[in-house]
């Protein structure tokens, strides 16, 4: 199985760093999930009766991210955390995407608990995944553009593989290569934070929502935690 690590530099300057990851194999992602269906109606329900709204940036869960964001030099409100791209994106036009199940999955599961959230199509990654700084040689592939090719600049966190980077300043944009389609049925999906000593029980519940929404429409799941201080 493809292991997920963190680098010592990127653990020693984000201590609360806590990452669930979810696995599935077997997923059928060519079959109707209610279960996730039902979950982003309720979302955008309560959205629009105003009895929730997506966190913005001066939540502290997505501060955080803003502040780390600007540490490795990256502008985080021009180039926005997952879930607080995805955030904005709702508010304004009051629904969630349709992308496939799985990635549907994961979006609601990132707005509802305000976490970053992505994934990769095991199979098409290459030895063991880490999150660590760019040493600036690197290429990306963003998704949607499959003939181009970006180099991230050194000191920008990104999650690479042994072929190339798999997600840009750490989980603003996902690579092309590994994207998650109807087809995939080998899928790691993590879940994060940068605050576990505040925030990691929300960590876990949203794995456990995210592992039973999968559970379904897959022959195995499992739930891991990726942890460099306290959890």
């Amino acid at each position: 199985m493809t292991a997920l690590s963190i680098s010592p530099a990127v653990a020693e300057a984000f201590p609360g760093t806590l990452v669930a990851v979810v696995t599935a194999t077997g997923l059928r992602g060519h079959e109707e999930w209610p279960d996730t269906a039902a979950a982003l109606a309720e979302l955008e329900r309560r959205l629009a009766d105003g009895t929730w709204a997506p966190a913005d940036e001066t939540d502290p869960r997505i501060e955080a991210w803003h502040t780390a964001y600007r540490a490795f030099g990256t502008n985080p409100r021009r180039v926005r955390p997952s879930v607080d791209a995805l955030g904005r994106r709702m508010a304004k036009k009051g629904t969630l995407p349709r992308i496939n199940p799985a990635v549907d999955s994961y979006n609601a599961v990132s707005v509802r608990h305000g976490l970053p959230a992505g994934a990769f199509d095991l199979d098409r990654v290459t030895g063991d995944i880490e999150i660590r700084y760019a040493d600036g040689t690197e290429t990306f592939t963003p998704l949607g553009e499959p003939d181009v090719a970006e180099t991230p600049k050194a000191g920008e966190v990104i999650y690479v593989d042994t072929t190339d980077v798999l997600t840009r300043h750490w989980n603003h944009r996902d690579a092309h290569r590994t994207r998650v389609t109807e087809d995939s049925t080998r899928v790691a999906f993590v879940l994060e934070t940068l605050r576990a000593e505040r925030d990691g029980h929300l960590v876990k519940l949203a794995a456990e929502e995210l592992q039973g929404l999968l559970a379904g429409h897959a022959e195995r799941t499992g739930v891991e935690y990726l942890s460099v201080g306290v959890g």
